[in-house]
């Protein structure tokens, strides 16, 4: 019909100009990909497969390996009431250890934390918790008090307790958590992959001097609880250790992920109330033991620390 319109777009014998410059456009970028598409992705691939095992912590996900254990850090929290040459012959006696074997230390005071009123012995968590922000790449934190001494530098702490297969051979299984008293007991199959706290016992229960914690957001958590002004605020009278014991029985999170080792592998004490020197079941310090601990010291009026440590303090200097 004459005139009449259809809805359909009228081809026409000479196509645009836009349509040649498509073609073109669409030619060059096929050749580019051609000439540098492969190469270029090769590129990319190298730097994420980099990017992913250099920036990823040795402790991650399940592969918390011998050489993630081998990682550790030694914090000490330090009075700054005693005396400066006390002060520094702890921290000597820490990294001559540390160097030997490969380890960190971190020495903060007391004082450096806002503890309000409570005991200045609560410094511990903080403490810990700083130190995992300042080595995060650390698969470890070891707390040893300031009342204690490393004396046989030649036991490789990996060697003797971190290794997965070491801790669950020497995990103390179905232990009342607070003898003899507590119900709460460890558990009876703990794998030395899924642990990530490991404590020893004294005649009081749970001992603080000296324990093992693993850098990671289990041991934050805790850290965080540990430290919550609900349970500073209970005025426990042993302060953060009751604290943790009472964490430890109510929290099955916690419970979960706990060893209790013997004593003497790395806490035995120079002397226990109640227990003289010589009595059987006491945890007491012998030649070749690692860690010697004045338990006590800094809470009884009537000891002095750095009296008591001096001649430890100077045979270790030789020694180590």
């Amino acid at each position: 019909m004459p005139g009449t319109q259809f809805p359909y777009p009228r081809r026409s014998s000479k196509p645009p100009l836009s349509a040649f410059k498509s073609k073109r456009v669409t030619y060059q970028r096929a050749r580019w990909l051609t000439t540098y598409g492969l190469p270029l992705v090769g590129v990319c691939a190298l730097l994420v497969f980099l990017l992913y095992f250099t920036s990823r912590p040795s402790h991650s996900g399940s592969a918390r390996g011998i050489a993630a254990a081998s990682s550790v850090v030694i914090v000490t929290t330090l009075d700054l009431k005693s005396s400066e040459s006390f002060r520094e012959a702890i921290k000597d006696n820490r990294r001559r250890y540390a160097t030997r074997h490969g380890y960190a230390t971190f020495f903060p005071n007391t004082t450096d934390y806002d503890l309000a009123s409570w005991p200045q012995s609560w410094s511990l968590v903080p403490a810990l918790r700083h130190a995992m922000t300042l080595h995060h790449d650390r698969a470890w934190m070891w707390y040893l008090s300031s009342s204690a001494l490393i004396v046989n530098t030649s036991q490789s702490i990996h060697d003797i307790l971190l290794a997965p297969r070491m801790v669950e051979s020497l995990a103390i299984v179905n232990q009342s958590i607070v003898p003899p008293y507590s119900v709460i007991t460890t558990h009876p199959n703990m794998k030395g992959e899924h642990v990530d706290i490991i404590l020893t016992q004294d005649g009081d229960g749970l001992s603080v001097d000296s324990f093992f914690i693993r850098t990671g957001d289990w041991a934050k958590f805790l850290l965080d609880m540990w430290f919550d002004p609900l349970y500073r605020s209970y005025d426990f009278a042993a302060a953060e250790k009751h604290a943790l014991e009472h964490i430890v029985q109510w929290h099955m999170t916690v419970l979960s992920r706990l060893v209790l080792v013997p004593q003497k592998l790395f806490n035995a004490y120079w002397y226990e109330k109640g227990k003289p020197v010589g009595t059987k079941d006491a945890a007491l310090y012998e030649e070749g033991d690692l860690v010697i601990s004045f338990h006590g010291c800094q809470s009884d009026s009537d000891r002095s620390c750095e009296e008591e440590m001096k001649p430890m303090i100077s045979r270790s200097q030789a020694i180590l």
